[in-house]
């Protein structure tokens, strides 16, 4: 990310500095291995150094962009800019995502900038959407596809029917993932995305630990053949939206129907899809990662600081939009109702279906629809149940009980089906 940053700054200087008015300068690069030169000769920056600390005090600098990631140093780095009075550009969503009003406020305490587009998203302007493009209306609900990697990975096992420890194996040899993927494939980088997005849509702070996550690594083959009999396909979904006077707010692999422009969200890429009270539905598509995609972000971060300090407006836009976010907690995802997929993998035998209905009705649930695709092995075959809307609690009460059946190779997998996309 820091050297597609430095790439552009270097390739695009000369239309940087036509919108701007003056030129862009890096005066300093802070790299644990100074020696290893990763910037084009055109910039050539007066002081290169493995101490963050001397790049923050160095008198030419007047903005820092933090590109290190992480809640550690990363942290110091921020906060040593910020109370040194500099402005900070950052990419870092998990490091935002925890603390991101309260290192905007330390900005405001020393007149300085926090700008930090390039966390949610890569090259997609999501945060100048919903803090100024579409600040005029009110957020009903957020829907997003935020991690490129447990979409590409998703999108393979739905076009090569591939099992998905087969896909991880080379998406990591792709580079696509990383060697402990557990941040992508498990929903966490995800989860810290949605955190800061639904900040700035709904104007609340949310903590990323309470937002309910789940992962992909249990979606297989065979429930995108059971989708596709469904008219849907199955993505990595972040979901935010208003329900009285809460929020519901989960990170989840979800049945989308196929008629939906989200459910044509294929590969790395990433996807945001807005409903506003007034201005209706919005829909936003783009890289979601990678060095360039992301280093216009940065860079954008960077004009945008640099226009404020030059002259300083009157009117600062806040980065999260509000001046000040409410505190707030997610409502209990058992109370979302929802149309939901279930899929089984038992030992066959007389009496399965009667079996898992009874459950489903003690729980007041109702039942949609039963598939089963031809299969040979009758101790491990998959089938599914859909079931009408109902309330998750309901439904994962039911779950519980029914994992406990001794037919049960392992426990049902529960998707919701969005159908309101």
């Amino acid at each position: 990310m820091g050297g597609g940053t430095l790439t552009i700054l270097a390739e695009n200087g000369g239309e940087i500095a036509r919108k701007l008015g003056f030129r862009l300068r890096v005066a300093a690069v802070c790299s644990r291995n100074p020696a290893a030169r990763r910037w084009p000769a055109s910039l050539e920056p007066a002081l290169v150094t493995s101490d963050w600390r001397e790049v923050v005090a160095h008198p030419a600098v007047e903005i820092v962009a933090e590109l290190v990631g992480g809640t550690g140093v990363a942290a110091e780095i921020v906060e040593g800019a910020l109370r040194a009075g500099k402005s900070v550009v950052t990419a870092n969503k998990e490091l935002v995502a925890l603390r991101g009003p309260e290192l905007w406020r330390l900005a405001e305490e020393n007149g300085a900038a926090l700008a930090m587009e390039a966390s949610v998203c890569g090259g997609i302007p999501i945060h100048a959407v919903l803090r100024e493009g579409i600040a005029g209306d009110r957020i009903e609900a957020l829907f997003g596809i935020l991690n490129g990697t447990s979409n590409y990975i998703l999108t393979e096992i739905e076009q090569h029917g591939a099992p998905f420890d087969a896909v991880l194996a080379e998406a990591q040899r792709l580079g696509y993932a990383e060697a402990d993927p557990a941040a992508d494939v498990d929903g966490y980088d995800a989860r810290s995305k949605l955190a800061l997005l639904a900040s700035l849509a709904f104007g609340v702070r949310l903590d990323p630990a309470v937002i309910h996550t789940e992962g992909i690594r249990r979606v297989a083959p065979i429930d995108f053949e059971y989708a596709r009999q469904l008219g849907c396909t199955i993505r990595l979904l972040c979901s935010a939206r208003r329900e009285g006077g809460g929020l519901f707010v989960s990170v989840r692999p979800a049945l989308l129907p196929l008629r939906t422009i989200m459910a044509g969200v294929r590969g790395a890429y990433n996807a945001v899809w807005v409903r506003g009270a007034y201005g209706a539905d919005t829909f936003y598509y783009g890289r979601g990662a990678g060095p360039l995609p992301t280093g216009v972000a940065v860079v954008s971060d960077l004009m945008r600081v640099a226009r404020e300090l030059r002259p300083a407006p009157a009117h600062r836009v806040p980065p999260f939009a509000a001046r000040e976010l409410a505190a707030a907690e997610p409502l209990p995802i058992g109370q979302q109702q929802r149309p939901w997929y279930l899929r089984f993998r038992i030992k066959d035998r007389p009496g399965i279906i009667r079996d898992l209905a009874a459950i489903l009705a003690s729980q007041s649930v109702s039942i949609d629809a039963v598939l089963q695709l031809p299969e040979q092995d009758k101790q491990n075959l998959p089938f599914v149940i859909t079931l009408e809307s109902s309330p998750e609690s309901s439904v994962r009460a039911a779950l519980q009980e029914m994992a406990a059946l001794d037919f049960m190779v392992e426990p049902p997998l529960a998707m919701p089906i969005e159908k309101g996309l």
